[in-house]
């Protein structure tokens, strides 16, 4: 009789852990999609009560594997999520999210497009089409879609401005940043590059296609033009010509010319003047706006810090190189 009453005893025990860790479950569910909402829509078609937990239950599970970079785990968990409830927004965002994630953009972009489809105007899921084309550097339908997020969200304009410089649509990139700065929102970086652009003016070299490098030299003492100095920047890179002296006459003129940094921590590095190299490329990058002199920039610091021997750093930014290019 007492292990009879015992047993059941232990089998309301049970049953009473079982339901506290349901109820945990759920709770842990519900916040933790909460926490995801910028990104994420919850289902809000009805379920049975069994489905909606097993929906809730894979949902999560996807958000929780991307979040440690099992992205192809996290697609099969959505997966399940879509045989529970088809064609759902929340969904086909996750979707989109990790094949980007998996460098995927042609899926990326399909499940989008099924996002946006069902909620157009949906802020998130704007910037998140962007950077697929981003990650494409396909800008003219980076700029469209970016210019949809503009008409909900009038502060999106900063990235527009920099998407219009990547595309270098550099006359409309600057009339978005003086709009900026009449609503005293355009941030310093931003003024900087702005400061740059407006000094790029179509040059009066006479000699269209120069090959003579003290012919352009002479001209620069006389016109102080930024096209003029980057040929002699590009031509000079193999003769005996001070590059250092234009390149520091260079970043004096124009401040907000990356390629005029790239050139003189070059040259510094060719001089294993490592330290001095780094600096410059500290300095100037802040004036980056494309992909690939980023990735020029990088080089030259892996450069120096190998030639500093500091294996670290230099692993950290061999790092940074394979990111951007995959």
């Amino acid at each position: 009789m007492y292990s009879k009453i015992r047993n059941k005893k232990n089998g309301e025990k049970r049953q009473f852990d079982y339901f506290k860790l349901t109820l945990f479950f759920t709770f842990f569910v519900f916040f933790s999609i909460n926490i995801w909402a910028q990104d994420s829509i919850p289902a809000k078609e009805d379920l049975t009560e069994e489905a909606e937990l097993k929906f809730q239950e894979f949902f999560f599970k996807a958000l929780s594997d991307k979040s440690i970079g099992n992205y192809q785990k996290a697609i099969e968990n959505l997966e399940s999520c879509n045989q529970i409830l088809t064609n759902d927004v929340s969904v086909f965002f996750e979707f989109s999210k990790n094949y980007l994630l998996l460098n995927n953009t042609l899926l990326a972009k399909e499940y989008i497009e099924r996002s946006l489809a069902k909620d157009p105007n949906n802020l998130w899921m704007l910037k998140h089409f962007v950077k697929i084309y981003q990650k494409e550097r396909n800008y003219k339908e980076a700029i469209k879609i970016q210019q949809q997020a503009v008409a909900i969200r009038p502060k999106e304009r900063d990235l527009l401005a920099r998407l219009l410089v990547y595309d270098k649509q550099y006359k409309e990139a600057i009339f978005v940043m003086n709009t900026l700065e009449i609503e005293n929102t355009l941030s310093a970086d931003l003024k900087r590059l702005r400061s740059g652009l407006e000094k790029i003016r179509p040059t009066s070299v006479e000699n269209k296609n120069p090959s003579d490098l003290s012919s352009l030299i002479d001209q620069f003492k006389t016109n102080k033009s930024y096209k003029i100095l980057e040929q002699i920047l590009n031509m000079s890179a193999n003769t005996d010509t001070d590059l250092l002296r234009f390149c520091e006459e260079g970043i004096a003129l124009f401040p907000a010319q990356s390629f005029v940094y790239l050139v003189k921590a070059k040259t510094l590095n060719d001089q294993k003047k490592y330290q001095d190299a780094l600096a410059t490329l500290k300095n100037g990058i802040d004036f980056v706006v494309e992909e690939d002199m980023e990735i020029d920039f990088y080089n030259e610091m892996v450069k120096a810090f190998k030639g500093l021997r500091n294996s670290k750093e230099e692993e950290k930014y061999k790092q940074k190189v394979k990111n951007l290019k995959n």
